[in-house]
């Protein structure tokens, strides 16, 4: 599949190149060092696209090739080799090949986007100035090359997205209500709106294709095929734009509601107020039974004995009441402390999200911006040599290279913890993994394929259900009804509640004291936490 894109870019990246220095060596002009410069840095860039494409195919087949072959044995072994279960295996051999395929491909794409594609920008703009025909097929054919890569990625992309909504929907249907089902359902919709708009923006980037390849053969529908990928390259810039738009007000609503949960600290001062009081009064008790105690000590009558037994008695079960309400006034201050603290993680990934989708959706929204440029100069000579669609082109460019790059660093980061520090997030009463090495981790960290799948929002997710759990669930049988229903309204705000999760509030309340479930509710409450 990438074998021909990389020959024909090849040949016709050396072709063009030959012939415009044949035409520069013919006329003499001036300036041949600067223009040799540009042919070469487009010619790089053509190969280098290619070549990089070529060996992440390469890669993903043959990292691919090991674990899938795996996965079927295994899978197979567990239904029996039977024909349903072969079908299926068969099918997430062929996602997670292409899953595989597609992020070897991102690292390349990103390139790709943030930066050929502006300077490409900016050669043509150059070219159109100084009417520098051979510097105009150079940096079509490097053109060629950017969008034939980024034709690859989105396909592959698209076809995955395609694959992992029908998977969940089927996943939602088999679930009809809990939070599997909603779990489902959500990715559902998110992967089929990623599937449409990726094969929207897949036609964007053939039309692109068609552009610059009429630039090479000098086609005469050259301004028709350029005013096409602009409108083209605006439309999907705009529907990017808007999906971003929905996402920030998606995130901006969980945020708010969240908020108006209160400070914990706040909204359970009264319910420690009242356990600290009842501390008291039962040490207060304690003292007293300990007084009376020493009273019949002293006491010199017949019944001496009978008394002092009933003293102890009383002393030992006033003492264990003191004991009981100081430990359950110590356990609420911990539970308000970590409500709050998934409190305010949970509206700091809110606000995250906002400035992400903010800056992706503004980046778009200008790339949208250039494309109608595009459009406008193909058909107006006036406007041909206008540098603000290169302007907008790079500008938007580096906006959502900007969020790329964050969302990269931030992922590699938390691959280096998982591996490095694996006590930090560790789950409570579960022996930590042992440390990996400095090296072993950083390799970890560069392995952008992976998920994170112990980190501090898996941690976070656990706090929040064990909070909100009821008492037949581990570790959960001491918090307080005040705190667990702070906690389930939490949930709630999360989009958690039992109206997302098609049951009524009783049946809802029994699925988070279900303890068959409690892997389940994490999955779904760290979905949450990190979606709008």
């Amino acid at each position: 599949m990438s074998t021909p894109i990389h020959r024909t870019s090849t040949r016709q990246s050396a072709a063009v190149l030959t012939s415009a220095q044949q035409r520069r060596e013919g006329s003499r002009t001036g300036s041949t060092s600067a223009r040799s410069t540009e042919h070469a840095l487009l010619a790089m860039q053509s190969r280098a696209g290619n070549r990089a494409t070529t060996a992440a195919v390469q890669r993903a087949r043959d990292t691919a090739r090991d674990p899938a072959r795996d996965t079927e044995r295994d899978r197979a072994a567990e239904n029996g080799g039977a024909s349903a279960g072969a079908k299926k295996n068969y099918r997430d051999r062929i996602a997670a090949l292409l899953d595989r395929f597609k992020k070897n491909l991102e690292p390349i794409d990103t390139f790709i986007k943030g930066f050929q594609t502006p300077t490409n920008a900016a050669f043509t703009q150059q070219a159109a100035v100084s009417a520098n025909e051979g510097l105009k097929h150079s940096t079509a054919a490097s053109g060629t090359s950017a969008a034939s890569g980024n034709l690859l990625t989105e396909a592959a992309g698209t076809v995955v997205s395609g694959m992992d909504a029908y998977k969940n929907m089927k996943d939602a249907k088999k679930h009809e209500t809990g939070a599997n089902h909603h779990t489902a359902k959500k990715k559902a919709k998110t992967k089929g709106a990623d599937a449409v708009v990726g094969a929207a923006n897949s036609g964007n980037y053939s039309a692109a294709i068609a552009k610059e390849v009429t630039k090479v053969q000098k086609a005469a529908d050259a301004a028709v095929a350029s005013e096409a990928s602009g409108i083209a390259s605006a439309s999907i810039g705009a529907i990017k734009g808007m999906r971003s738009a929905f996402r920030v007000g998606g995130a901006a609503r969980k945020y708010k509601e969240v908020k108006n949960l209160g400070d914990p600290h706040l909204v359970h001062a009264g319910s420690l107020a009242r356990l600290n009081e009842s501390r008291e009064q039962a040490g207060w008790a304690a003292a007293e039974a300990y007084v009376a105690l020493d009273a019949y000590w002293a006491h010199g009558g017949q019944e001496r004995l009978e008394l002092v037994s009933e003293a102890i008695d009383a002393a030992w079960e006033a003492m264990g009441e003191a004991r009981d309400t100081a430990e359950s006034l110590q356990r609420a201050e911990k539970d308000v402390e970590k409500l709050s603290t998934v409190q305010a993680y949970a509206k700091k990934k809110q606000l995250t999200k906002m400035g992400k989708e903010t800056v992706s959706g503004g980046g778009e929204s200008t790339k949208a911006a250039a494309g109608i440029v595009t459009a406008v100069a193909a058909g107006t000579v006036g406007l041909a040599s206008n540098p603000v669609g290169w302007g907008l082109a790079g500008a938007g460019a580096g906006l959502v290279l900007g969020v790329t790059m964050y969302k990269a660093l931030r992922a590699a980061t938390k691959r280096y913890e998982e591996v490095h520090h694996p006590e930090r997030w560790a789950p409570k009463g579960e022996t930590p993994e042992e440390a990996a090495s400095r090296k072993e981790s950083l390799k970890h960290a560069l392995k952008f394929w992976k998920k994170v799948s112990k980190g501090e929002r898996q941690a976070m997710a656990r706090e929040i259900y064990a909070l909100a759990a009821g008492p037949a669930i581990s570790g959960s049988g001491s918090t307080t009804d005040e705190m667990r229903e702070s906690a389930r309204s939490l949930l709630i705000a999360l989009k958690s509640g039992p109206a997302k999760h098609k049951l009524e509030p009783e049946a809802w309340v029994e699925t988070l004291n279900d303890p068959a479930k409690t892997g389940d509710w994490i999955q779904e409450i760290a979905e949450q936490l990190a979606s709008g």
